[in-house]
């Protein structure tokens, strides 16, 4: 059914990430992996926007659960006439795609696509579920070749030889650079940094890359401006949770000050994604600011005194002044061309 995932580490694998069958859709909990692999499983659409609320999977993971969501919402109003139907998928809709706020925007346009298609064929006496599903895979497809051609674009900025270093999870993008070095036979080392509180360059992304076959080295957060000075690195790359019309861009916190770095030692930064015309500047973004108390521990063991308090905001700002080139599937841009991507003017 799907050969768009062949070849990629197991959390890069569809079903390893949201899916949906038999009324429940099952998410690979990336807060524990991979030192266990534990699925969260998800009764009602409800139940998925909050594993999606609660982090349960980061990056690509909320907008396929989101879409997997829709399929089960489908499930739960089954039974509901074409106009209770309507309503209910609408609403079931709006849970989903503001579980997080920095990217409801995004998350809005696969739950959308979910559901016209589950509304069609609803009406047209078909099965909403099998039609949300689909569209939900066909999206998978889309992203997973987006990423594809963004991967080869992306490995064209580094050496024959030499060091990367990354910030916290690009999912997709991972597993098609890693692919593109492997076919382009360039040897190259990667160095992630921890990216607490979740850890996910430690857990996701450095698994991800030793499990298809690369040398990498984890580092903790206040590692990065020696590191790249001492290991030689010569490109940084992430990902984005949103990349504003005019290049500014929000990703975990704690890429401003790697790019800050790479400036001051003039390693290029390269971010990839594609820029979101609903955001023309950081003044259009809401920063998640989560659970202080979360900061407060290290995979559940408590790490400070009673009394001491936490501050957690998930996302920081890095201005387009420190932003090398934006890495899309129709080639790598300035920050000053960004309305280029969509083929209009600001």
């Amino acid at each position: 059914m799907r050969s768009f995932d062949d070849g990629l580490a197991f959390i890069l694998q569809a079903k390893n990430i949201a899916w949906y069958e038999n009324g429940k859709v099952r998410i690979l909990d990336r807060r524990i992996y991979p030192i266990e692999v534990r699925f969260v499983e998800c009764s009602t659409h409800k139940e998925v926007a909050q594993a999606i609320t609660d982090m349960v999977t980061q990056s690509w993971g909320p907008y396929f659960a989101a879409g997997m969501g829709m399929a089960l919402a489908c499930h739960e109003a089954r039974s509901l006439g074409v106009l209770g139907f309507k309503d209910f998928i609408q609403q079931a809709g709006k849970t989903l795609y503001t579980a997080r706020p920095t990217t409801s925007a995004h998350m809005k346009e696969i739950v959308e696509r979910c559901e016209v298609a589950a509304l069609f064929a609803k009406e047209a006496g078909k099965d909403p579920v099998v039609a949300a599903f689909d569209t939900c895979i066909t999206y998978y497809g889309e992203i997973y070749a987006s990423c594809d051609v963004m991967g080869k674009y992306l490995v064209e900025k580094f050496p024959t030889s030499g060091t990367v270093m990354t910030q916290c999870w690009a999912e997709t993008v991972v597993g098609m650079m890693l692919k593109h070095c492997r076919q382009e036979n360039k040897d190259i080392k990667y160095i992630c940094p921890e990216t607490r509180p979740y850890f996910q360059g430690a857990r996701l992304t450095a698994s991800c890359i030793c499990d298809m076959g690369f040398d990498v080295t984890v580092i903790t957060d206040n590692m990065p401006g020696y590191v790249l000075e001492k290991k030689k690195v010569d490109v940084f790359t992430s990902a984005a949770d949103l990349i504003c019309m005019d290049g500014t861009v929000v990703n975990k916190v704690g890429t401003f000050q790697i790019a800050l770095c790479c400036d001051y030692l003039s390693i290029p930064y390269y971010v990839n994604g594609k820029p979101n015309l609903a955001h023309p500047d950081r003044d259009s973004v809401v920063i998640e600011e989560r659970d202080p108390e979360f900061v407060l521990q290290a995979l559940g063991q408590r790490s400070v005194m009673e009394g001491v308090k936490g501050y957690y905001p998930a996302f920081d700002f890095t201005p387009p002044k420190l932003v090398t080139g934006v890495v899309t599937d129709k080639g790598c841009l300035d920050t000053s061309e960004l309305y280029d991507y969509y083929g209009s003017e600001r």
